[in-house]
Order: structure tokens, then C-alpha cells, then sequence
């Protein structure tokens, strides 16, 4: 992504993780952010367009932003686990590349519903600074709900026109818990087009 750009091997449940690491050139790093990709089944890597926007977002606004590729993709080892080992391995993730300091957690499409797993579990053992869910999978996956006192330093960001998961299913799954949502008018899914605009929203999100 840039000069600062660093390949990482980290360690999870099903052996090694591949992953890289963006750190701020011309910042002091205000915290670690890790993002998680789309779905394994259907070509999501952490190189996807949107993670790496999300990572570009991070990186301006301070942090030093870790992507990772899930079980089974690329180099990480393992294979797919419909989002229970994924949520392991980003927990172990977190433990190494962050395990003090503020944190922020990220994720796209199905790295969202994992995510969104992730954020949960680490509730009780310490806070989160920011949580940022783009095209949330909640059409195909059962997305945990986003503890209240998070939400103020939570963005859920969807296409209008997402027609992989329909906003109708984002509502559903926002609206028993009063979570706001940010729905960005005549985007679709891949944010084909407007990337630069996604960036804004998440740097908008991580300065407020």
C-alpha cells in the first residue's frame, strides 16, 4: 500500500496467519486497527479494495492498520469455518499485533459479521476505541449486536443499492438496538466508484 508497508506472520488456532501491516509515516500512531476482509468462498482477501480503503482511512487519521488474510486464504493456513475460527483467529490476531493500547476493530461484508463476533467477545477484557462495519453481512449471517455503550464510537456504512445484502437486513438487525446507520445513496455493495467518499466517512468517523 505504501513504503511503511510490512508482511507479517502471525499464529492461530489452524497455524499461521498471513498478514500485512500500514503504519503512518508522518504521524505518531495513536493505536493499532484491524480489518477484517469478505467473504473466503468468494475471493475476499485482505487485497480487496474496500479493506484496503478502510486501512488507507486508518493509516491518515493515525493508526497503524493490520489486514489479514482469513483461514485458508492465501498464505494462512487452515480452511474456511463459517466465521467460528475466523473469530478465533482475529481474537489471536489482536493478542499479538495489539494486546495493550487503544484498538480499533473493522471489517467488510462477512469480515463484519466476523467482526462484529470479535467485538463482543473482547467487551468484557478491555475497551474498544473504534468500530467500524462496511456492508454488513447480516442477510447471510448471524451478526452479534453491537454493545449500547459502543455505539457512539461505532460506523455501520452501507450501499443503498447493495444488492448482495439487501439494506432491508441491515435495518433489521440495527434497529432492536436503536444502532445508528449511515446509508450512502445509489452505492452498491463493492462501493464501485466511491471509494474516496468511503474513505472520508471512516477518517470523518475515527477524528470525531
Amino acid at each position: 500500500m505504501n513504503a511503511a508497508t510490512q508482511s507479517l506472520t502471525l499464529q492461530g488456532k489452524a497455524g499461521t496467519i498471513e498478514a500485512l501491516l500500514d503504519t503512518p509515516t508522518d504521524l505518531a500512531v495513536v493505536g493499532t486497527a484491524v480489518i477484517a476482509h469478505p467473504h473466503p468462498l468468494f475471493g475476499g482477501t485482505m487485497q480487496n479494495k474496500v479493506v484496503q480503503t478502510m486501512a488507507r482511512a486508518f493509516v491518515q487519521c493515525g493508526w497503524q492498520a493490520v489486514r489479514f488474510n482469513f483461514r485458508g486464504v492465501g498464505a494462512s493456513a487452515g480452511t474456511y469455518d463459517e466465521g467460528r475460527g475466523e473469530a478465533e483467529d482475529m481474537l489471536a490476531l489482536v493478542g499479538q499485533v495489539a494486546p495493550q493500547g487503544s484498538l480499533a476493530l473493522a471489517g467488510f461484508s462477512f469480515g463484519a459479521f466476523v467482526t462484529s463476533h470479535v467485538a463482543q467477545s473482547l467487551a468484557s477484557v478491555r475497551s474498544l476505541d473504534k468500530l467500524v462495519l462496511v456492508g454488513t453481512a447480516a442477510s447471510r449471517f448471524d451478526v452479534a449486536p453491537v454493545a449500547s455503550d459502543l455505539h457512539d464510537r461505532t460506523l455501520v456504512l452501507h450501499g443503498e443499492l447493495d444488492d448482495t445484502v439487501p439494506l432491508a437486513s441491515v435495518m433489521d438487525w440495527a434497529r432492536p438496538q436503536s444502532l445508528p446507520v449511515t446509508v450512502i445513496p445509489g452505492v452498491e455493495h463493492f462501493f464501485h466508484g466511491q471509494l474516496p467518499l468511503l474513505k472520508s466517512l471512516v477518517a470523518r468517523h475515527l477524528r470525531a
